[in-house]
């Protein structure tokens, strides 16, 4: 067996139900389940009927590289969300892939070059598990990075030792932040752009969230329209991941695309050929339905805000927590450990939230997960105000 695998961490949900065996929650209450970052909206009827209808193609053999029309149903939806001055090419920068989850692990076992001394990936801490697990089994070294309150969240990228640059193959970044909701600013981004021109790294960008934010004036930037902005029509060393699973509720779907630098794409798909990932054709198809469309878009995002006004509203002065950029998680800090924090509601009020610790490594003597927990807020709204009333009562009591 490899070896690697030895180095894995339990999965958080692995951990939660750990914490949660020995109790037995009050049956008068109905569960409440803020911990897992599934959509509960509804998914778009037209997208599920395009499904349907299109099920006799399942006795295709759907190609790795995708239907050309869903390269370009997805290249023209980036395009004009992040207002590319160079349009992509929907033939060399666009891969679709199945979820962003199984491309962001894959992604590094393409990328790393293990002959190398001391490769490492590099990552926000608290951070998406896959990341480290791909970093561990492509043969590198996870390196994270702290996001705290002191730093908005986003560490500062210009304070990392030049050691660390000079080692790293892979920066994954996460923006929206998962579960921090921060954004990664257009300035940040050119400042992280300029590092990898001059260390020779890879820019991962996870943006699976970048849909799910509060102002529709001011949608989150994007790592490849930092590079346009700045005159780099090649997105050379950037790549940017996406999902159909919070944009259009369809976590089932596993629907999703890289773009970027065509460099790395084309040996990307190369490993994918290998790897076996094609999408089928008929969620590719159904794919195209969703990408094409921003109606069900505006009406998500609308959905979110009332739910989150709605428990913002309840938890006020109750718990030290505020509205997230973007995203569909709230991060509260707690006056005691995240651990027990999600231990004594789930016993007392039949509430599941995660820990924050189990979605961060101790780094620099500290845990920036330890007194926190991330509430996803995806729930019925009627569900999630029930569950901030109770999440109010419990701190009453502590």
């Amino acid at each position: 067996m490899n070896h690697d695998l030895d180095l894995l961490h339990p999965y958080p949900f692995e951990k939660l139900a750990a914490l949660k065996a020995s109790i037995t929650p009050p049956n008068d209450l109905a569960h409440i389940a803020l911990s897992i970052g599934e959509p509960k909206h509804e998914p778009p009827a037209f997208v599920l009927r395009t499904l349907s209808e299109n099920l006799n193609r399942l006795a295709n053999y759907p190609a790795t590289k995708g239907l050309p029309e869903l390269r370009e149903a997805i290249a023209h939806w980036a395009n004009h969300r992040f207002q590319l001055c160079t349009p992509l090419d929907a033939e060399t920068q666009v891969l679709p892939v199945n979820g962003t989850r199984e491309a962001l692990f894959a992604f590094a076992q393409a990328v790393v070059d293990r002959s190398q001394h001391n490769p490492l990936v590099v990552s926000p801490n608290p951070f998406y598990q896959i990341y480290e697990g791909a970093a561990l089994l492509a043969g590198a070294k996870p390196h994270f990075l702290n996001c705290t309150a002191s730093n908005g969240f986003i560490p500062d990228f210009d304070a990392i030792d030049a050691q660390v640059w000079r080692d790293c193959q892979l920066l994954y970044i996460c923006t929206p932040g998962n579960p921090t909701g921060a954004v990664i600013s257009t300035e940040q981004f050119q400042t992280l752009i300029k590092l990898a021109d001059q260390y020779d790294f890879v820019i991962a960008s996870d943006e699976c969230y970048s849909e799910l934010y509060r102002d529709e004036k001011n949608p989150p930037p994007g790592l490849l329209q930092a590079a346009s902005d700045m005159g780099r029509n090649d997105y050379a060393r950037c790549v940017v991941f996406h999902s159909l699973s919070k944009r259009s509720n369809l976590p089932g779907l596993r629907s999703g695309f890289v773009a970027g630098d065509a460099t790395i794409l084309q040996k990307f798909l190369t490993y994918r050929t290998y790897h076996g990932c094609a999408m089928p054709v008929p969620s590719q198809i159904a794919s195209v339905a969703a990408w094409n469309d921003e109606d069900h878009v505006l009406a998500n995002r609308d959905a979110y805000r009332t739910k989150f006004d709605a428990v913002l509203n309840i938890l006020d002065d109750c718990l030290d927590v505020t509205m997230p950029e973007a995203g569909f998680y709230l991060w509260p800090k707690l006056p005691i450990s995240g651990e027990m924090f999600a231990q004594r509601l789930f016993a007392e009020e039949n509430i599941t939230v995660l820990p924050g610790a189990y979605l961060s490594r101790e780094c620099d003597g500290v845990n920036p997960g330890e007194h926190y927990v991330r509430m996803a807020l995806v729930a019925t709204e009627d569900e999630c105000v029930e569950a901030a009333h109770r999440i109010r009562r419990f701190v009453s009591r502590l």
